[in-house]
């Protein structure tokens, strides 16, 4: 079971504090030395109590933990796997579809996830967008009326200053065409402590229409303590978005995500999105095949209420979009009949279509 750690108030941050928390073995060091210098290590206090120790394979500690795997880096891995430079017009904003741009506002997160996609560019120390930055941001949108939705990503948004997150919000909703501001957020989850009200209290004063987008992969990580932060974001009129990554050995079954979808439910929180997990450098030990995620989608279809299902996606890698990869139920035959699969498994012929008052 996990073991009692009130006592501990920060994040774990590096390799010797997690050994000396028992996190990792002694003799691990040298092993995750290349990790360390590379990729930002953070456990919170709040997952950092929910792990098993007891488990080496535990689905919480998987994320977050580093592992030796990490080193290996296939060629078919990508720095930036979805191709966030290659829409970039300015720093910290991405414009890759007509009607909504992602503003990168900083790199630091409360927790440092070991599959991320953007593992490269994230961390304490990283990029942040100045002041002139965020003003050559909001000319660009403002000039833009295709747009339609700002997301705010990183690093995590939520993690800055309730001041300067409030300027950011101000000075986008001033833009006429903005109608939607869409904040993607791990700290429910894992420092659900710091969704206060008066956080709670910025996000919800605003003329456009502001989501919450929370990632989270286990059920396990939706604790008392994270639906109460949840309860005081939706209780402020503010609609709550899940997004989940299918990770091999954390998630990738049938009865752990409807687990996790039917909770993230009963908190109020809508599934959105299941991501294939994109091609990041060392994450292949986290890779599932797109042959099984279609398998495991398939298998909640007749399980699964239809509120808690996402939409399984890909991010073509190279910064093509997302596509919808699930699976299909219908075999279009030659003669326009088709031939539907049920969630049983059973086949059933659809007619074609026939013109109008035609047998």
């Amino acid at each position: 079971m996990p073991r009692e750690t009130m006592h501990r108030q920060t994040a774990l941050k590096t390799v010797d504090a997690l050994v000396a928390e028992e996190f990792l073995p002694a003799d691990v060091g040298d092993q995750l030395a290349g990790i360390e210098s590379q990729y930002a290590i953070a456990v919170p206090p709040h997952l950092a109590d929910l792990i098993d120790r007891s488990n080496p394979e535990d689905p919480i500690a998987l994320q977050v933990i580093p592992h030796p795997k990490e080193m290996i880096v296939r060629p078919d891995e990508y720095a930036d796997p979805i191709g966030d430079e290659s829409y970039s017009p300015l720093k910290g904003l991405v414009h890759r579809y007509p009607d909504r741009v992602l503003l990168k506002l900083h790199s630091a997160c409360s927790v440092y996830c070991r599959f991320c996609f953007r593992r490269e560019m994230v961390g304490p120390g990283g990029e942040t967008m100045s002041a002139t930055d965020l003003d050559a941001a909001y000319a660009y949108i403002k000039d833009n009326t295709n747009i339609w939705e700002v997301i705010l990503t990183g690093g995590d948004p939520l993690l800055i200053n309730e001041r300067r997150l409030k300027d950011v919000l101000d000075k986008l909703v001033a833009i006429d065409h903005v109608a939607v501001i869409r904040l993607h957020t791990r700290l429910p989850v894992a420092a659900p402590e710091r969704i206060t009200q008066q956080l709670v209290s910025v996000l919800s004063n605003q003329r456009a229409t502001v989501y919450v987008a929370v990632h989270t992969n286990h059920e396990r990580e939706l604790t008392d303590d994270a639906i109460a932060a949840c309860n005081r974001i939706t209780q402020a009129g503010i609609p709550l978005l899940g997004q989940t990554v299918l990770l091999k050995g954390v998630n990738d079954d049938a009865i752990t995500l409807d687990a996790l979808f039917r909770k993230m439910v009963s908190a109020r929180i809508t599934p959105y999105y299941l991501h294939h997990l994109d091609l990041a450098p060392g994450t292949s030990h986290f890779r599932v095949s797109l042959e099984r995620g279609q398998a495991i989608i398939k298998a909640l279809r007749g399980r699964l209420s239809g509120i808690a299902h996402p939409t399984y996606m890909l991010d073509i890698p190279g910064g093509f979009g997302k596509v919808p990869v699930g699976p299909t139920y219908p075999e279009i035959q030659k003669d326009g009949a088709a031939i539907i699969e049920d969630v049983h498994g059973r086949k059933h012929i659809y007619p074609p279509e026939t013109p109008d008052g035609k047998a």
